[in-house]
């Protein structure tokens, strides 16, 4: 498989982590290697905590990688964009983006409760409960995650 990537957008509990987690596992009883990066715009996201010698590592102004049995975690004081982010990372098959709504890429907007079509200038399908009727949107209901599924592998960007 040629790698893709899709995106993901919608208002603070839209439901766009849920979807993509539904479907990063479907992806992967398909035997599809996920990627999956997460915008994090007001700097909330933890990654370590004070007192650990990674955190303290990466406090010391170093860029910390920190290997485990069951991960690898990179830690950077620089901003990458999008493309550098994907070239860190060799082996996957599709890479699922949640956020960076400006950015050029296929993209899905969720919403598991109102609306925001502030959202339809940017997007290629809406994923919701309410159906939309918009032409020039394809929408998805948002629990047939077989459909949404589809509707990636065939829409998604070839990287």
């Amino acid at each position: 498989m040629t790698k893709s990537i899709m995106a993901f957008s919608g208002p603070s509990n839209s439901g766009k982590t849920t979807l993509i987690t539904k479907i990063t596992q479907k992806m992967i009883q398909n035997n599809l290697k996920v990627l999956i990066i997460k915008h994090d715009p007001s700097d909330k996201a933890q990654f370590d905590f004070n007192g650990k010698d990674s955190f303290r590592f990466f406090q010391s102004g170093a860029e910390v990688i920190v290997l485990s049995p069951t991960r690898t975690t990179f830690f950077s004081h620089q901003e990458r964009d999008i493309l550098e982010s994907i070239k860190m990372v060799k082996d996957f098959d599709i890479c699922l983006v949640e956020g960076l709504k400006t950015l050029d890429l296929p993209r899905i907007s969720v919403f598991c409760k109102e609306i925001d079509e502030s959202y339809f200038a940017f997007s290629d399908a809406i994923a919701s409960y309410k159906e939309i009727t918009n032409k020039n949107l394809k929408w998805l209901y948002l629990d047939d995650i077989e459909g949404i599924y589809t509707y990636i592998l065939e829409h998604a960007k070839k990287i």
